[in-house]
């Protein structure tokens, strides 16, 4: 395997993304404070957090990306590798093992695990581009993604399984897999999916765990699971509707507050827009939201304008992994969606999927900078 031979280039000033910093820092000040409103011990973990993933995307943005993708059966190595390291030395919290503790954290491997998969996919798929649509390439592709999203599976984790997957999915689909492809999959898919769920909302069913069941159940009928599985959608909603157009203010103490009279039990993490809602109003959520979407918007645009193929991987699958996890996260606080633990970015504490974020966001960068093709 043939290394270039430098890590950096020269770059120039005027090339780098300034906005997206600006978008992305915004949206991590309104984290940092949300989640010292949510729960006061962790904001200073936050703002640590930050400090260390805006350290990390500054020198990544600087280190040129083609030398780190190739090195990427490296990074597939250790994606896959700190994933198997979980099932054996994580900690088991309610049945499942998804953190190795650190000592002075606790580290999530699927979290990272997103961010070098985009990386290891967008130089297989670089390095496939001519035959994308082979029915051994597309093979070789399945079987390179169900091992990490076995692990995660495994943990068990379902909600990250299905966001990593949907990333998976639009890698290849940015690398040009065809649409008669994409239909005849699915054509087969949608009806698979309905036959799924059907079978997992039976009694005695062999798919999910309990708690994944009662989840879907509680879903598709609120009414009946009010006081249990409901219970913390149906308070997130509450909390939304009556922050009202400018919301009640961070750190208020409102009695009729659905944050102090912790009805939310996660509100740091998985709730998190739920405080956005009810302290911020619908002001504050719409500009949360629209951070995100801008995020989503420049990295898309700046793999569009990529040297090659593998910058407008990377670029467009950092972006859709921000995309699909706000989509969730906003989904299952507004009770459009059921209930799933998936981080809301640079917002959800969580020193690993920020510090993570960040360094999806560094490669983007790093890409910005490098628009044209080079000998």
């Amino acid at each position: 395997m043939r290394l270039p031979k430098i890590i950096t280039k020269p770059y120039k000033l005027r090339d780098y993304k300034i906005n997206l910093i600006i978008s992305v820092a915004a949206l991590s000040v309104i984290g940092i404070l949300v989640v010292g409103s949510a729960r006061e011990s962790l904001q200073s973990r936050q703002a640590f957090g930050v400090i260390v993933g805006m350290v990390c995307m500054l020198i990544l943005s600087l280190i040129d990306y083609v030398w780190v993708i190739n090195l990427y059966w490296l990074i597939y190595g250790g994606a896959v590798g700190s994933l198997a390291m979980v099932l054996v030395l994580g900690q088991e919290v309610n049945g499942a093992r998804r953190w190795i503790n650190l000592g002075f954290t606790q580290f999530q491997p699927s979290e990272l695990a997103k961010i070098l998969l985009i990386l290891f996919f967008s130089k297989f798929i670089m390095d496939h581009k001519n035959n994308i649509n082979d029915r051994s390439t597309i093979i070789k592709y399945a079987v390179l993604s169900a091992i990490p999203l076995g692990l995660i599976l495994i943990e068990p984790n379902l909600s990250t399984t299905i966001c990593t997957a949907l990333v998976i999915c639009l890698l290849i689909y940015v690398g040009g897999l065809s649409y008669r492809f994409i239909v005849t999959v699915l054509l087969i898919l949608i009806p698979s999916a309905v036959i799924f769920l059907y079978i997992a909302v039976q009694p005695n069913q062999p798919f999910l765990r309990d708690y994944q069941q009662e989840r879907i159940l509680a879903f598709l009928n609120p009414e009946e699971h009010m006081s249990d599985a409901a219970y913390q959608q149906n308070n997130s909603e509450m909390a939304i509707g009556s922050g009202q157009l400018m919301g009640k203010g961070l750190n208020n103490n409102t009695t009729t507050s659905v944050k102090n009279g912790n009805f939310i039990l996660e509100p740091q993490t998985d709730f998190i827009f739920a405080i956005i809602g009810e302290e911020l109003g619908f002001v504050g959520s719409c500009i949360v939201i629209a951070l995100l979407l801008l995020i989503v918007i420049q990295c898309i645009l700046i793999g569009v304008r990529s040297q090659d193929m593998a910058g407008k991987i990377i670029c467009c699958g950092v972006g859709g992994l921000i995309g699909f996890q706000s989509f969730i996260n906003i989904g299952v606080a507004t009770n459009m969606l059921p209930n799933t633990g998936v981080p809301l970015p640079f917002v959800s504490y969580g020193l690993t999927s920020l510090v993570s974020l960040y360094i999806g966001i560094g490669f983007v960068l790093n890409i910005g900078l490098q628009p044209k093709k080079y000998q």
